[in-house]
């Protein structure tokens, strides 16, 4: 059984690209706001999660803190996706729980793969 992937993040395009990226190998999972994601995580259970940290409705420090709080998701590794790289925000959501941190524009798609990977 393919292991699950849940990608929660609001912009469609790099939605689309890490689809295309993990589906041969993983089970993807997708969720544009938080709390559709936090659902999703609770009733789905990811093997990893992949979290964008401005989304819509919720900051991803916000759904990492409910997600760490929650005895049924408090153990998914998170992988914290984002455009903001200043050390506070990077202090926080690691402070918080999150496993890697990625600045979005200094990664490639094959170099998420192969962070998510390494965290399974």
């Amino acid at each position: 059984m393919a292991k699950k992937i849940l990608i929660i993040e609001d912009e469609q395009a790099l939605i689309k690209n890490l689809e295309l990226a993990l589906r041969d190998e993983f089970e993807v999972l997708t969720a544009t706001t938080g709390g559709e994601g936090l659902k999703k995580a609770k009733t789905q259970k990811p093997d990893l999660i992949l979290l964008d940290v401005m989304l819509p409705d919720k900051d991803g420090d916000e759904i990492l803190k409910e997600l760490k709080k929650d005895k049924a998701t408090d153990d998914i590794p998170v992988v914290v996706m984002t455009n903001l790289g200043n050390r506070e925000t990077i202090s926080k959501i690691l402070d918080a729980g999150g496993k890697e941190y990625i600045v979005k524009s200094d990664w490639s798609i094959g170099q998420v793969v192969e962070k998510i990977k390494a965290n399974l």
